[in-house]
């Protein structure tokens, strides 16, 4: 009897369609498809693949646009693997020969990359990651409008007193100082009413925050990491750092995890003039994460201060010595949540969350890159190192 071969299901995932192309680990191409995500065509889809039953979907983005239907898959028993839209997009240029996109190209240069590609993060489903991720994205958006209605706020405020309000201004202070402002004519009644309108929805989004940090405290609290150990980590930042991570196995070392945050310098020597600039690549996110830790040791007489003026006094610049810095927390990072996944494998029930293979997506077809290092992702081809064991 022929048994069906494995496959891998590209796909091009949309907020109202999904293109799809399935293929075989000797890259060809046995059934394509573009379905709507409403019920009818999600399950038409599983009709026209249900006879590969040993497939993995690999999506493009499911931190993004493709989390929806990664998902609704997970719930479904699929398999599923996570592709970084750099990587699809490096594969649509050397497949085509150009990158012009359509959704077809795209959910072919994301069947190639989990067909070629080993070490792609496997999709899972983890509800206490999943809260994590609501509620950390709830925080941010809370931060993102304050500092929006701050920034009004400030306007105004310039508008209606001469030099305007100092820099680090609260909600309690703005309407300490609006209180005394009493404008005579219209225009400046009216700013002075809209002021007290955005400084009353301040207050209200302090309330919020405070709220959404006790609960992400002590969600974070429950996962049992040592990250809001380290100075300039908060429950934001913890939360951000265990749902945008995952496994931290996945990493074989503190140099690919570097890579990742978008810390580690990229060489821009030419010559007999050596340098390293910044990385503009990485997850951005983390990067974000790292530079507040970082800006908040600044702040205080920390280990990071005391490196930071150690690289000032040898000649580098304040933004050398930053990045310098950032990476150095980085690796900080690093070992802290390695530490904390042997401390896990060793005590927790079922070991660590995700999958530490580093098989590819095809998982029958010899290992090979797609094309060069795949950067930023860390998708690495050697075996990982054994956990290091708890200090």
């Amino acid at each position: 009897m022929n048994e069906t071969p494995r496959v891998v299901i590209g796909m091009d995932p949309h907020k109202r369609s999904v293109t799809i192309e399935v293929m075989t680990s000797d890259e060809s191409i046995v059934s394509k498809g573009r379905f709507g995500t409403d019920r009818a065509g999600h399950d038409a889809m599983l009709r026209q693949v249900k006879a590969w039953p040993d497939r993995v979907w690999a999506i493009e983005g499911c931190q993004g646009i493709g989390r929806h239907v990664a998902n609704r898959l997970l719930a479904d028993g699929e398999k599923v693997v996570d592709v970084p839209p750099k990587l699809s997009a490096r594969a649509r240029v050397f497949a085509t020969g150009q990158g012009r996109k359509t959704d077809a190209t795209d959910a072919h240069s994301v069947a190639l990359v989990g067909t070629r590609m080993s070490g792609l993060r496997p999709v899972v489903n983890d509800e206490q990651l999943a809260v994590l991720r609501i509620l950390v994205d709830r925080r941010r958006s809370l931060g993102d409008e304050h500092t929006r209605k701050m920034s009004q706020v400030h306007h105004l405020l310039l508008e209606l007193i001469p030099g305007g309000a100092k820099k680090d201004l609260s909600a309690a202070q703005a309407k300490a100082l609006l209180a005394t402002v009493r404008p005579r004519d219209i225009a400046g009644k009216t700013r002075r009413r809209v002021a007290a309108e955005l400084i009353a929805d301040l207050e209200r989004i302090y309330l919020r925050k405070k709220a959404a940090n006790k609960e992400l405290t002590e969600l974070v609290a429950t996962t049992g990491t040592s990250l809001l150990g380290l100075e300039g980590i908060g429950p934001s930042g913890a939360a951000r750092l265990l749902v945008e991570v995952g496994d931290i196995t996945r990493f074989p070392d503190s140099n690919h995890f570097g890579s990742w945050t978008g810390t580690a310098p990229i060489d821009a020597s030419s010559g007999e003039n050596v340098r390293h600039r910044l990385s503009r690549g990485g997850n951005r996110q983390i990067n974000r994460v790292l530079h507040i830790m970082a800006v908040v040791q600044l702040r205080h007489a920390t280990e990071g201060r005391a490196y930071y003026d150690r690289t000032k006094a040898r000649g580098k610049t304040s933004n050398e010595s930053m990045r310098l810095l950032k990476r150095r927390l980085s690796d900080i990072v690093y070992r802290t949540m390695v530490n904390d996944a042997a401390r896990h494998m060793a005590t927790g029930p079922g070991g660590q969350r995700g999958n530490v293979s580093d098989s590819s997506a095809a998982g029958s077809q010899p290992q090979h890159q797609l094309f060069g290092q795949a950067t930023p992702g860390p998708a690495s081809q050697h075996s990982k190192p054994a956990l290091p064991k708890v200090s």
